[in-house]
């Protein structure tokens, strides 16, 4: 069983496409397996609450950060948990 990483992921977006673009910088902390995993979590993040397309988002960097280095503390307090009870 493989252990859920934190990954820092750094990149451009173009928003806008239709009407400006724009091309804004981006962070995002993502929990993931891998970078390949973490990867198509930004795409469809980016997708789903921007309407952009996978060809308008430019990943530039992604780099396995430690626990303690994420300033998001929504992040933090999810790897926290042990276990996750639904009812």
């Amino acid at each position: 069983m493989e252990e859920i990483k934190v990954y820092m992921v750094k990149g451009t977006a173009l928003f806008n496409e239709s009407r400006f673009p724009t091309r804004q910088k981006f962070i995002k902390f993502v929990r993931a397996l891998n970078e390949k995993q973490a990867t198509e979590y930004i795409y469809a993040y980016f997708g789903s609450k921007n309407k952009i397309k996978r060809h308008n988002i430019k990943i530039e960097e992604i780099k396995e950060i430690p626990l303690d280095e994420v300033p998001d503390r929504r992040i933090k307090d999810i790897a926290k948990l042990d276990k996750i009870i639904l009812m």
